[in-house]
């Protein structure tokens, strides 16, 4: 069961947010991860633990390996939180869009007053 800490509190962190980038490319084993995100394997262990504890990633054991790869819904629940403010957003795009356009057309449709004063 994942751990019910705030999303913005995992990815706070700038090396779970470099292991969460490197697994969006797909799934990879520590190794690959270590080498991709440029942090000692113990230190991507520690956040690869934190992530898959608060159910950002998931761990798929094939004999010895490991491989790791991002669970969606974690991050289904931060596009939901971010959708709210998103229309907040694309309201004030539209405005905008609907200005620009109504600036230009009125640029079209006066006549050059070229050297007059």
């Amino acid at each position: 069961m994942a751990v019910q800490i705030d999303i913005f509190q995992i990815l706070a962190d700038p090396t779970r947010r470099g292991i969460v980038e490197v697994l969006g490319k797909g799934e990879r084993q520590v190794n690959e991860i270590v080498e991709q995100a440029g942090v000692h394997q113990s230190g991507v262990s520690r956040h690869l633990r934190i992530l898959l504890q608060t159910g950002f990633v998931t761990m798929r054991p094939v004999g010895q390996r490991r491989f790791y790869s991002l669970r969606p819904e974690r991050f289904r629940e931060l596009d939901d939180w971010l959708a709210q403010y998103r229309s907040l957003w694309d309201a004030r795009l539209d405005r905008f869009g609907a200005a620009l356009e109504k600036r230009q057309k009125t640029r079209k449709t006066k006549p050059e007053e070229h050297g007059r004063k």
